[in-house]
């Protein structure tokens, strides 16, 4: 029986060889492996990599430092790996291996078509079975370069499809039980309009319209004294079906909220 490799950059940067953790020795290599692994196919150069290890300030002997990381890689992982030379950069080659990022993408891809062709109960399954690979923050045990470089673009990604799994639960009826989880998330994200729309939802369907419409106010107050905007046309939209108790509130698959 063959081998697996399982790689993971949504949470602690990890490799995986029959379940059992790889050793990576340290933050160095585990970012010179996340940015190849990121890089999707493609090349890293040199200095692209030096930028993501040390920054502006990288050491005289760069090229030297980066040849030997992905020297200790190479004897790390099995061959089902490739790292390659590639005219003054580096890129990887997985052959029969797990990549968490990957699978996250496809289950969020197929979750979101799902939800925008009313699968709902299919959508939310999706997409709880792909938010289920991030393990904490991504790109945790790297430098702070990459983590700055390639961590805004795959939190949005997970924002995203957090929206959409709400998204699926509320056209279901599941208003009740995400009361609590979307509480916490517009603490969280505050900004955010969609979460925001969606918690104003359901606290009106939960008969709590006072709540929904000081909700949308405390986020017309933000948006104008943090960014000098007024609200988008999702809260707005929520915010006038609350205000004249549009029917359309209380049935789950009518009110798209955010989609689209």
């Amino acid at each position: 029986m063959s081998s697996l490799l399982e790689f993971r950059v949504l949470g602690p940067v990890e490799v995986l060889h029959d379940g059992k953790e790889v050793p990576l020795d340290g933050s160095k290599p585990r970012t010179v492996l996340a940015a190849l692994l990121l890089a999707d196919n493609g090349s890293v150069s040199d200095v692209d990599m030096s930028d993501l290890l040390w920054g502006h300030h990288p050491p005289a002997t760069f090229n030297a430092q980066i040849y030997t990381y992905v020297s200790r890689l190479r004897k790390t992982l099995l061959h089902e790996v490739g790292i390659t030379r590639r005219s003054r950069g580096y890129d990887i080659r997985l052959a029969n291996c797990r990549f968490d990022l990957w699978e996250f993408e496809e289950q969020a891809r197929l979750g979101q078509a799902a939800l925008a062709d009313g699968r709902f109960e299919e959508s939310a399954g999706l997409l709880r079975s792909a938010l289920s690979s991030w393990r904490g923050p991504a790109l945790s045990g790297v430098s702070e370069h990459l983590t700055d470089a390639e961590g805004p673009r795959l939190e949005e990604a997970r924002i995203a499809a957090l929206e959409s799994r709400i998204e699926a639960d509320l056209a279901l009826g599941r208003h009740a039980q995400l009361l609590p989880e979307l509480t916490r998330l517009v603490r969280v994200h505050p900004l955010q309009e969609r979460f925001r729309a969606q918690l104003m939802t359901t606290f009106y369907r939960c008969n709590r319209q006072a709540d929904a419409l000081v909700l949308y106010e405390e986020g017309r107050r933000m948006l104008a004294d943090e960014l000098g905007i007024d609200p988008g046309s999702l809260l707005r939209q929520v915010h006038l079906a609350i205000l004249t108790a549009d029917p359309v509130l209380q049935i789950p698959h009518a009110l798209r909220v955010g989609v689209g």
